[in-house]
C-alpha cells in the first residue's frame, strides 16, 4: 500500500476548506427535487409519509440518508424514490426513530464528507437481509436515483452548501455516504465519487475505520485514492494509475441481431488502494432526538397507496 502524501502530493491547486471559490463540478448547478423543501432546514415538523428527498450531513447526530417510503420493497427496486430519513426534525423529511442507529463514524477530510453507520434499518422499512444497492445523482435517467435527490453539507464551509457528487451504499444494517467537497487538476468530484461500484460494497468503495459499532464519533481523516484507483509506477515526480472497473456482461440490439458485450475486469482487487486513518476523534455516548414518533408507523401504512402515488407523480 502506498501513503495519502502520494494524493496529496497529486493535489494541484486543491481547494481549501474554507474558501468561498470552488473548482468546477464540485457545487450543484441543477434545481432543487420538486418535493424537497426550498433548502436545508432544521427543526421542520415531523412527517414520517414524508417524500422530501433532500439529505443533509452535518454532524455525528445530525445527517440524513436515503431508505425505501415503505415495507416490502427492496432498495434495487425502489431506488429510484427512495426518500430523505434524518436523525433530527429537519428538511420536511421523515425522523429516524431513536434506537435504530448502533454505531456511527463522521469523517472530515479534504476532498469528502463521508458518513458510515450500522443499525436496525428494517426500521426505515428495509427487507431483512436486504445486502442493499447504490444510490447517486445520476441513475439510469440522469436524474438521480432517487429522482430529485439533493445533498447539501455545512462541514466544509460552515454554510449549507449544494455539492453536486455523492454516492450511497445501504443495507438493512449498515450504509455508507459520502458527499464530494473538492476536486483539483488530477481528481474530480465525479471520480472521488465514482458511483460504478454498486457491486464491491462500503469498505472498498469508501474506505475507512469501520470498527465502530457501539461508538458514536466524529473524526479527521487521510483522503482516500478515488473508488477503483491504484498505483501502478511512480518515476520521480510522476505517478501513474490504474482503474479497476466493475465486470459485468449484457446484450444489445444492432441490425436487429443481439450482440453480447464485456465491461470491466475479470480479476477483483482484494482491497482499495489504501485504508485512510482517522485522527483528532471526538465520541459521543450516543445520539438521540428524544421525539415521540408514537404512530408514526401505523401512519405510514395509512399512507401507502396515496404515498406511492404521489411519489409516482413525482418521478
Amino acid at each position: 500500500m502506498f501513503s495519502a502524501a502520494l494524493l496529496t502530493a497529486a493535489a494541484i491547486g486543491a481547494v481549501s476548506a474554507q474558501s468561498s471559490s470552488f473548482s468546477e463540478g464540485v457545487i450543484a448547478t441543477g434545481t432543487m427535487g420538486v418535493t424537497n423543501p426550498p433548502e436545508a432546514t432544521l427543526g421542520t415538523d415531523v412527517n414520517q409519509t414524508s417524500y422530501a428527498r433532500l439529505i443533509s450531513i452535518n454532524d455525528v447526530d445530525d445527517w440524513c440518508i436515503f431508505a425505501p417510503p415503505e415495507a416490502g420493497v427492496t432498495i434495487g427496486d425502489s431506488e429510484a424514490y427512495e426518500v430523505a430519513w434524518c436523525t433530527k426534525a429537519r428538511n420536511n423529511a421523515r425522523v429516524i426513530p431513536d434506537g435504530t442507529i448502533t454505531g456511527v463514524s463522521l469523517i472530515k477530510t479534504d476532498f469528502y464528507v463521508q458518513l458510515m453507520a450500522y443499525g436496525d434499518f428494517t426500521k426505515l422499512n428495509l427487507q431483512q437481509g436486504d445486502y442493499g444497492g447504490e444510490l447517486d445523482p445520476h441513475g439510469a435517467s440522469g436524474d438521480g436515483n432517487p429522482v430529485g435527490g439533493n445533498v447539501t453539507t455545512n462541514i466544509a464551509t460552515g454554510d449549507d452548501l449544494h455539492f453536486e457528487e455523492w454516492m450511497s451504499f445501504i443495507s438493512y444494517s449498515q450504509v455508507c455516504f459520502r458527499i464530494c467537497t473538492n476536486a483539483n487538476e488530477t481528481w474530480s468530484s465525479g471520480v472521488m465519487c465514482e458511483h460504478k461500484l454498486d457491486e464491491m460494497g462500503c469498505e472498498f468503495v469508501m474506505p475507512g475505520n469501520y470498527n465502530f459499532n457501539g461508538t458514536f464519533e466524529s473524526c479527521e481523516a487521510e483522503v482516500a485514492y478515488p473508488p477503483g484507483v491504484y498505483v501502478t509506477a511512480i518515476d520521480g515526480t510522476s505517478t501513474g494509475y490504474s482503474t479497476f472497473a466493475q465486470y459485468y456482461t449484457g446484450v444489445y440490439t444492432a441490425d436487429g441481431q443481439p450482440v453480447s458485450y464485456t465491461v470491466g475486469t475479470t480479476v477483483t482487487p482484494t482491497a482499495p488502494q489504501m485504508t485512510p486513518s482517522s485522527s483528532n476523534c471526538k465520541t459521543t455516548a450516543t445520539i438521540s432526538n428524544g421525539l415521540s414518533l408514537d404512530g408514526a408507523a401505523a401512519a405510514t401504512a395509512t399512507s401507502t397507496d396515496s404515498g406511492s402515488s404521489s411519489s409516482g407523480m413525482h418521478l
